[in-house]
């Protein structure tokens, strides 16, 4: 009852239409321009707040040319570097004199550049955002400047425990695929990144194109007036997209694992990987193994309640059941408390995936867990910015927003017979890879 009041209050708070079809429960109106550059407006009953994302499909993933790993990180970083319309400090003094919200992160399939204003400022906003994207000007030296700082962010990265985890999964994971590279890059790549001015040049002009880029502006917008602005500052934008040439990973036929000496102090860090499905949220096989993470491992799970609450020998126990544009893994992650009880943890781990190959789940559990999890993406819409930052993942892979409402109606289809089959098809020896990380 609890959590159908806060929704109650939630819609009230940003005047959604209960009656609109779907999970995604606000209008939404989209235009391709003739250059391929598609918008997508939300308007919100939030007053004076704009949202504005710009997604460009592009991430690490779409790094294919050995040698060069973590350029789509890298422009995360240039695209700040300005034009000769806007150089970088007179694009810093506009946004701050706007008391805007400016930044970016890139992933394995997308990198989004995003800001938060108030909504007499979105042409303004516009015209820095569309100039940057058609008109990023920077000399070799800065180039070389940033490449360096990229670097740095790499070599902080590794006296993470948890990043060395990473990078060391994908790596044993994949052996074709670009996954298996981490977001940031191969160190040797980062490192020789400075030696790589005209390659950048030809990496940006590949695929910051307007077929390759979606537009999301979300709050308190009038859609036409943005479409009119979209057509106004992006339409001279010229095509030129060049899809990558991304190697399929071959079938795994074995389980891989790997130990690894951090050097320095940390708990025993385990990842439990499985080679899982592409994004398909129309597929019940699909959505089915992306919920397994929840129900076998999730906060309400038998084996959560068990070894990190009752028990007590976990740390963290967590999961990385990622929507992805290729196949990629399902990721179980415990941090132990004890290294004499490693042994029993990896039991743990396969046995709640031998109790879910082997038998059907309780239906009532299933239920409630689908209840939660539509509640749970609801609730996380409660305000323009969390509205706005929700998209980009499914915008990268689909190239709109309906995947979201295929995928919850496929959630409610799904079965006990249909958990159990996911199980069984995807959580095997097979497709398993295990790293263990040891401190010093």
């Amino acid at each position: 009852m609890k959590r159908f009041i806060l929704t109650l209050i939630m819609f009230s708070f940003l005047g959604i239409c209960m009656l609109q079809a779907g999970i995604f429960p606000f209008e939404t109106h989209e235009k391709v321009l003739d250059n391929g550059f598609k918008i997508i407006a939300v308007p919100l009953a939030n007053p004076g707040i704009v949202a504005y994302y710009s997604v460009v499909r592009t991430g690490s993933r779409d790094e294919w040319e050995v040698g060069h790993t973590g350029f789509a990180h890298f422009f995360e970083h240039m695209m700040f570097r300005g034009t000769k319309n806007f150089p970088s400090d007179v694009y810093d003094k506009l946004v701050t004199e706007m008391g805007a919200d400016a930044n970016a992160y890139t992933t394995d399939d997308l990198t989004a550049y995003h800001m938060q204003f108030a909504k007499q400022d979105l042409e303004k906003v516009m015209e820095l955002e569309s100039d940057r994207f058609q008109n990023l000007d920077y000399e070799e030296q800065a180039f070389k400047t940033e490449s360096g700082a990229v670097l740095g962010e790499y070599l902080k990265g590794k006296v993470n425990p948890w990043f060395v985890m990473f990078e060391n999964l994908y790596f044993t994971a994949f052996d074709k695929h670009t996954y298996k590279h981490t977001t940031i890059g191969f160190e040797a790549d980062v490192k020789a990144m400075p030696t790589m001015y005209e390659y950048s040049k030809s990496f940006f002009n590949r695929y910051y194109r307007p077929e390759n880029v979606v537009l999301l502006v979300v709050g308190d917008i009038d859609p036409q007036n943005v479409f009119t602005m979209a057509e106004k500052y992006y339409g001279k934008w010229q095509k030129g997209y060049v899809p990558p040439q991304i190697t399929p990973e071959p079938e795994q036929t074995a389980p891989r694992a790997k130990e690894v000496k951090y050097k320095g102090k940390t708990l025993p860090l385990m990842a439990v990987a499985y080679k899982g499905l592409a994004f398909d949220p129309s597929s019940k096989e699909y959505v089915a193994s992306n919920i397994l993470g929840d129900i076998m491992f999730g906060e309400t799970s038998d084996t959560y309640s068990r070894l990190v609450l009752k028990e007590q020998k976990l740390q963290v126990l967590a999961t990385g059941f990622d929507f992805n544009r290729d196949v990629n893994l399902n990721v179980v992650f415990a941090m132990i408390k004890n290294a004499e009880d490693i042994d029993y943890i990896r039991g743990e781990i396969e046995k709640t995936l031998a109790q879910y190959r082997s038998e059907l789940m309780d239906k009532a559990r299933l239920d409630e867990l689908k209840s939660n999890l539509k509640y749970s993406f609801l609730l996380g819409l409660s305000s323009t910015s969390r509205v706005a930052g929700n998209l980009p993942r499914i915008v990268a892979l689909t190239g709109g927003i309906q995947a979201l409402d295929k995928y919850y109606v496929t959630l409610e289809t799904i079965t006990p017979e249909d958990i159990k089959k996911a199980a069984e098809s995807y959580f095997t020896d097979n497709r398993k890879t295990e790293i263990l990380v040891l401190g010093e």
